[in-house]
Formats: C-alpha cells, sequence, structure tokens
C-alpha cells in the first residue's frame, strides 16, 4: 500500500484539540465493553458532538460527508436495493448517476457491504458519510413511503375532503375507476397534505413514465410524490367529479371550483384542467382563508412606509395602484388595505376576477366578460351605488383606465393594480393606454411596487460570505460582511428558506412627481423625481432586509436584484 498509514480516529481528535488524552483512554475502555466503535462511543460519553466528529472522520478516511435530508433521495431509485439489506446494512440508496450509485453509510470503511450490494444492484458504489439515525430515518421514510401510504390512503374518510354542496344528480356517466376508494383516497391525500403544507397550488402533471405531483410553496415547486401512471386518468376523474367540470371532455381547458375541509376548516379550490400530449394536467389554486393574514402591520413594511400607506388609505380620493408580477401578492396587500380602513361608515366595493377571498362587510363583485360584465362597465354601475372606496381587481384597458381616473377625481379612493416591472412604470404604462397626463396628475396618489422573497429558515440559518466577485457586482461596501443562509433541514425541505415576506418600493405622488407626469410622463423621468423626493426602490428594500439577516444575499438576487439592472 502506498503512502503514510492513516493516523487513528483518536490521535487526530487529539491532535486538533476536539478532546483530551483521558477522555480517549476512558472511551476506549467503554468500547472494549461494548464493542462499538470509537466515534460512537466519544458522542454516547458526551465526549464530542456528531458535527466536531463528522469533519474528522470525512478527513481520515477522504470521504465526503452529508447531511442526509429531504431532497437529497431519490425516491425512485429506493427501490434498488431491498429494504432487509438496507437496514441489515445501515446504508442508504440517495441517487444514481448512470451506473454510479450514491450510497449513504455511517461505516465508509466497509468493504464488504460496498461489494455486497455492488453485486445485488450491477452498480458501482460511490460512498458518502452519514449519521446512522439519519439513515434509519430515511430508510423509514422511503422504504415505509409504497407500504405506509397505501395504509394511510386507505385510512382516509370521503368526509375528510367534501366535495361541492351542488353535487352532480346522474353519476351513471362517471369512469368506474374514478369513484374506486384508492383514487378516492389517493386524491384526498394530496389535497389534504397540500394544505397543510402550506401550499399555495398543486400541480398534477402527467409524462409517459407516470404521474407526478408538486407543491408550490413559498412561491417554489417541489415533487412530493410520483403516483403509477395507471391512477392519473382516474386521479384527473375524480377532481373534476369534485369542481363540477365535464369528465367526457378531455380536448378542451376547463375551470372549475370546489372546497375541502382541513383540521376544521374550510379551503377553497380553483380547479383549472388543460390537454397535453401526455394526458391531461390539472392545476388546482388553493385559497386557504385561514392562512390569510390581512394585517397591514405584518405583511413587511418598513416602519416608515407603513406610516405613509396608512396615510394614503384615510385620504378621501385619489387612486392608489399596486404593481408587480403575478404571483407577487399584489391582491393581499390590497385585501389589507381594505381590511384596515373597513368600518360600517364606509361603503366599500371590489370588482374582482375572480374575486379569490370572501371579506365581511365589503361587497364583492366577480366580473363575467361572457355575459358584458367587465371591469369597465361593473365600475361604471358601482359609481351609481354611492360607493367610498373601490377596489379595482387590474386595470387591463383604456376604458378601465378613464373610469377609475373619473373615479377618483370625483370624490373617491380607487385601489388596483397592474403588472409593471417597478411604480414608475406604472404611469408610464397608464398613459401608453391613452389616459391624459393632466388628468394622472391630479388622481394619482401614490404607486406601490412589490415583491415576496422568502426568508432564512430559523431553525438551519448560519453564515455565508459569498465570492467576491458577487459583491463587486452589486457594488456592496462591506467586503467581509458575514451574509446569512440557510443550511437545509426537515422543516425547509432541505432549501434553507421558510416562509415569505414583501419587499416594497413605495412612489408618492409629490409636487416633482405630479410635475414629471405633467411634462415626461416616461419611467425614467417619473422614477428620478420619486428618488429626489426620498423614495427608497426595490433594491434598497430588499438590501435592507439582506442587512437585517431576514434572508439571504442569493435569493434577494434571484427575485429582484436581476430584474432592476
Amino acid at each position: 500500500m502506498n503512502g503514510k498509514p492513516r493516523k487513528r480516529l483518536g490521535e487526530l481528535l487529539i491532535e486538533q484539540n476536539l478532546i483530551l488524552p483521558e477522555h480517549l483512554e476512558a472511551a476506549l475502555i467503554r468500547q472494549k465493553q461494548t464493542g462499538r466503535r470509537l466515534g460512537q462511543v466519544l458522542i454516547e460519553m458526551g465526549l464530542i458532538s456528531y458535527e466536531a466528529l463528522t469533519p474528522v472522520l470525512s478527513g481520515q478516511t477522504g470521504v465526503p460527508h452529508v447531511w442526509l435530508r429531504k431532497g437529497l433521495v431519490d425516491p425512485k431509485i429506493v427501490g434498488i436495493l431491498p429494504r432487509e439489506k438496507a437496514e441489515a446494512h445501515g446504508v442508504m440508496p440517495m441517487f444514481k448517476v448512470r451506473q454510479t450509485l450514491t450510497l449513504g453509510m455511517a461505516n465508509c470503511d466497509d468493504l464488504f457491504v460496498i461489494d455486497n450490494i455492488e453485486n445485488l444492484t450491477g452498480c458501482r458504489v460511490q460512498p458518502v458519510h452519514c449519521r446512522r439515525d439519519d439513515i434509519a430515518t430515511a430508510i423509514q421514510q422511503y422504504y415505509g413511503g409504497n407500504i405506509e401510504m397505501r395504509g394511510f390512503l386507505e385510512g382516509f374518510h370521503r368526509n375528510d375532503a367534501d366535495g361541492p354542496e351542488n353535487r352532480f344528480e346522474d353519476l351513471r356517466m362517471l369512469d368506474e375507476n374514478a369513484e374506486g376508494a384508492p383514487v378516492i383516497n389517493l386524491v384526498n391525500l394530496i389535497l389534504i397534505d397540500a394544505v397543510k403544507a402550506g401550499a399555495s397550488d398543486i400541480h398534477i402533471e402527467p409524462d409517459s413514465r407516470g404521474s407526478h405531483v408538486r407543491y408550490r410553496v413559498d412561491g417554489v415547486l417541489k415533487e412530493v410524490m410520483t403516483p403509477r401512471g395507471d391512477l392519473h386518468g382516474a386521479a384527473v376523474s375524480r377532481i373534476k367529479v369534485m369542481s363540477n367540470m365535464d369528465i367526457a371532455e378531455k380536448r378542451v381547458p376547463q375551470d372549475g371550483r370546489m372546497h375541502v375541509r382541513v383540521e376544521r376548516r374550510k379551503v377553497d379550490l380553483r380547479v383549472s384542467s388543460m390537454p397535453t400530449v401526455e394526458g391531461e394536467k390539472i392545476v388546482i389554486r388553493l385559497l386557504d382563508k385561514g392562512r390569510l393574514v390581512l394585517d397591514i402591520d405584518r405583511i413587511g413594511f418598513h416602519k416608515e412606509t407603513l406610516r405613509t400607506m396608512k396615510g394614503l388609505l384615510r385620504r378621501p380620493h385619489g387612486i392608489l395602484l399596486v404593481t408587480g408580477p403575478t404571483g407577487s401578492g399584489k391582491t393581499t396587500t390590497l385585501y389589507c388595505g381594505l381590511a384596515f380602513v373597513n368600518s360600517v361608515e364606509k361603503n366599500i366595493v371590489t370588482i374582482e376576477d375572480p374575486v379569490e377571498y370572501r371579506l365581511e362587510q365589503i361587497n364583492q363583485i366577480q366580473v363575467n366578460t361572457e355575459q358584458g360584465l367587465t371591469f369597465a362597465r361593473t365600475l361604471r354601475s358601482v359609481l351609481r351605488q354611492d360607493p367610498d372606496i373601490v377596489m379595482v381587481g387590474e386595470i387591463r384597458d383604456r376604458d378601465t383606465a378613464e373610469v377609475a381616473v373619473q373615479a377618483a377625481l370625483t370624490g373617491h379612493l380607487v385601489l388596483s393594480t397592474l403588472h409593471t416591472n417597478d411604480s414608475a412604470g406604472a404611469i408610464a404604462r397608464l398613459t401608453e393606454m391613452g389616459a391624459e397626463p393632466y388628468l394622472l396628475s391630479s388622481a394619482i396618489i401614490a404607486v406601490l411596487a412589490q415583491r415576496l422573497v422568502r426568508t432564512v429558515c430559523p431553525d438551519c440559518q448560519t453564515d455565508d460570505f459569498p465570492p467576491r466577485e458577487t459583491l463587486e457586482r452589486i457594488q456592496w461596501k462591506g467586503r467581509d460582511t458575514a451574509f446569512v443562509t440557510g443550511s437545509g433541514c426537515d422543516n425547509c425541505y432541505g432549501t434553507g428558506l421558510r416562509g415569505r415576506t414583501g419587499i416594497y418600493e413605495l412612489l408618492v405622488a409629490d409636487e416633482r412627481v405630479r410635475q414629471a407626469i405633467l411634462h415626461d410622463p416616461s419611467a425614467d423621468s417619473i422614477r428620478d423625481a420619486g428618488r429626489q423626493g426620498g423614495m427608497r426602490t426595490l433594491r434598497d428594500e430588499a438590501f435592507r432586509l439582506v442587512e437585517e439577516r431576514k434572508t439571504s444575499l442569493e435569493e434577494v438576487l434571484r427575485v429582484v436584484f436581476l430584474e432592476t439592472q
């Protein structure tokens, strides 16, 4: 054998001042009595932590170590090794690239086990060091999945996920498989698990090999299960029945609604089907009112911005716009604003497409373009109903923009949304629609641009030092700043991020901004006027959250910085 002989573990630990010589002597005595490995004995005696021991073991053996968690195991390849073999050897198949199987092992020196698994699987084994307890947990989760999932599914009752109150009366045309207990339970499991996970959307997608179920949690899609391909069609039919859609029609898109009851609360669901080359795809939007936060103090406003926003919402008339891409939380912000000003003394009306959440003491109207009930026409009718505050779901065309401006100029507070990248772009967009600048300069009181960023998981946060070239690219002044990031844990699905907060850019229409709208209503001109008045941009607010260690630099670069170059 070439090279120097490998040092013993005890010697390495003493050299690195992790244990004392007398600790090693005591541990060796205990090892002789128990027959266990030295590292395990040291941990049991409380002389060293697993976190401190693992890097030393990795350096001694030359085998990398990983924290075995969700996202590091491919469920599709777990079956390559029988469960009894995984338990007997204390190993966990993690993923396979071509003919190389990455294997989590507590004892990476056991060549007999490696040879045995290579013979069983026909793959070359690449060992990585993992904690023994983590391997046992992973075996229970991934190997128990198929068996326990079937039992779990069979344990669901139909009343755990109720369909709509107006069910079909004639069930003769339904596929028999769609009413089978396994399919009912599979759909129930997907819906209930998504609600408990805090998902905003469920994607059920077919492909040539089977079916995939993904949840959108905190704005990011995550695959959670891969049901058998032969269950996909039946599950789609079951969902379409529950949401009053036509299961016989598979060639055109359809929309439906239903609700489920989970943990004694009702969740509204919007269902959309879309034909693809592999079959029908289903997307379900979850509207969980129990998780909706309608408190303007709790959605991430900086204290100065919050104070200004509350003042704007108390104004008797004018237009307050909220801008941002789809999924940036615009509707939630408007709902929070309405909840803040809601009282028996005010007549508040909303015009939405669709009405996402039902709000008490507020008149909500669903537009219906097929029946001619557009935003503009509905807004004209609402103005005859003596409203104090009107929320228009979105200004999409010139007619709606003109009516909204007239409403603001005649003594009404109008709240609405636009799809623009920043606050200044909203006013430029309205002028492009045909709204007159001299009317906008009098009607607009403020524009709020916003984004949602994920916050660092509090259970696994740690320091992060980004590369120097990244800091130079964003012109960060503090070169040695310790940023915060998440290392990943079970509570955040291994992402290091959990929950979201808002980033806001508030452009108040002061005299500088009004003059810019009148004389040069371009986005650049209005943005410059806003900055002269003290406006903090999306980038400024994003970096403030980074400095306050609420989110990671990587997340900010993903959501905000690249959009505002």
